[in-house]
């Protein structure tokens, strides 16, 4: 199977997004965990895309490596966070050869886009030291809010069937724990972000490699 090209992914500015504003309080909450790295604060972003969340990490005294298909992302980044290692990669690449392993991995909004998911949760699982921990963000998909979406009219919207290189798998806290220990983690907890957790936008994976 070829991969699908994505390189032309646009970003409209360098700055964080609306998605942001409910993701990153959360993912600094679980980075502050007392037994998450050890003290180590070195961290993979997967899908670093314009550098906006690595730089807001980079202030809270993290160390962030980061890799995104799009072009245009990393080259925003680097021209707004020039002191940021982020560089053009995909999970389709043997990226631990590249930037050796690392006790957090942080990809959010990714995994929905992604046409071969068993090999993103492969990349992310080896970019992983032993007991490290992976952070994995994605729409949140249940009963009750799919079935708010088609009362409401709104499944055309929400499926983004017309947007290139946009949603392509739409994860429930069952598939994708099931495809996080399919790669061979342990562990693995989900916590709902925006709104009541039953109509939540997101929901947070976090996943231990033994």
């Amino acid at each position: 199977m070829s991969d699908v090209d994505i390189s032309g992914y646009c970003y409209a500015t360098h700055d964080l997004n609306q998605s942001h504003d409910i993701l990153l309080p959360a993912v600094l909450s679980l980075l502050d965990e007392s037994n998450l790295s050890s003290g180590d604060r070195r961290l993979f972003e997967l899908g670093c895309g314009n550098g906006s969340i690595a730089n807001a990490l980079s202030k809270h005294g993290w160390s962030v490596t980061g890799v995104d298909p799009s072009e245009e992302g990393i080259k925003q980044a680097r021209a707004a966070y020039p002191d940021l290692n982020l560089a053009n990669g995909s999970a389709y690449d043997d990226l631990a050869g590249v930037y050796g392993r690392f006790p957090v991995v942080l990809s959010l909004e990714v995994v929905e886009h992604v046409y071969a998911p068993r090999r993103y949760a492969r990349t992310v699982f080896d970019l992983l030291e032993g007991g490290g921990t992976a952070i994995i963000s994605t729409p949140y998909h249940g009963y009750w809010k799919n079935l708010a979406l088609a009362l409401s009219g709104r499944m055309d919207r929400h499926f983004t069937a017309l947007w290139d290189h946009g949603h392509i798998k739409f994860w429930s806290m069952v598939t994708l724990g099931e495809l996080l220990r399919e790669a061979g983690f342990e562990a693995v907890r989900f916590v709902r972000v925006g709104r009541v957790p039953a109509l939540a936008k997101s929901m947070i994976a976090i996943a231990r490699r033994p």
